[in-house]
């Protein structure tokens, strides 16, 4: 028997093998068990019964009174002042008696001013009129020393330019012309410039309003018209 018991007989090296297969069995069994939800619920609930296992921790040692303070020293009472002895009050001497001065006599009350008269500045001058703004003279009072005598432009003659210049004049009270205006144009520039340099050329009797001479606007036609 010798010889078979040595036959049974498994390496080491074997052995360890064994083991840590059959270990590693035991954990994928016990993995593969927690996968299931009864088999975890039931291992949670019998989770506290191993804590009650567990000893009591050791309650802390508690800490040491504090020691006593040392005695105070009562301190020792200063010793007593010692005693004053006052003076005797000084007497002084009367003081001499003064007579009081008499009080100055008031001043004699200042004369009262004489009262201030404000004086208005004038008003000032009502400013002149505006003059009378010139009025229109009637056909009928306009009269001629020279009549105007416009001259036909050449070139108003041969390009066939012709029309009615109504030109407005301001006659003074001397009789000349002032101001001149075209207050209607023929349509043609060279034709109203000669209506305006005839009627300048011109010469009026002085116009009269209640026998005194007056001045005015007055309009003055100047026909062009093409010989037929």
């Amino acid at each position: 028997m010798p010889f078979a018991s040595r036959q049974d007989e498994i390496p080491p090296a074997q052995r360890r093998a064994a083991v840590a297969t059959i270990l590693a069995l035991h954990v994928a069994a016990a993995w593969g068990l927690l996968q299931v939800d009864a088999v975890r619920s039931a291992v949670v609930e019998a989770a506290p019964l191993f804590v009650e296992l567990i000893a009591p921790p050791v309650p802390e040692r508690p800490p040491e009174p504090p020691a006593p303070p040392p005695p105070s020293l009562t301190p020792k009472p200063p010793p007593p002042p010692a005693p004053v002895i006052a003076a005797a009050p000084r007497i002084e001497a009367p003081a001499a008696f003064v007579v009081p001065e008499s009080p100055p006599e008031p001043a004699p009350p200042a004369p009262p001013e004489p009262p201030v008269v404000v004086v208005a500045a004038p008003a000032p001058p009502a400013p002149p009129p505006p003059p009378a703004a010139p009025r229109e003279l009637p056909a009928s009072a306009i009269q001629y020393l020279e009549p105007p005598e416009p001259v036909y432009p050449r070139a108003s003659r041969r390009l066939g330019e012709a029309g009615l210049v109504v030109v407005r004049v301001f006659v003074g009270a001397d009789g000349l012309p002032k101001q001149l205006q075209v207050l209607h144009s023929s349509g043609f520039l060279r034709l109203d410039e000669a209506a305006l340099e005839g009627v300048r050329r011109a010469r009026f009797m002085p116009p009269t309003e209640n026998g005194r001479p007056t001045a005015g606007w007055a309009r003055i036609p100047i026909p062009f018209e093409l010989e037929k």
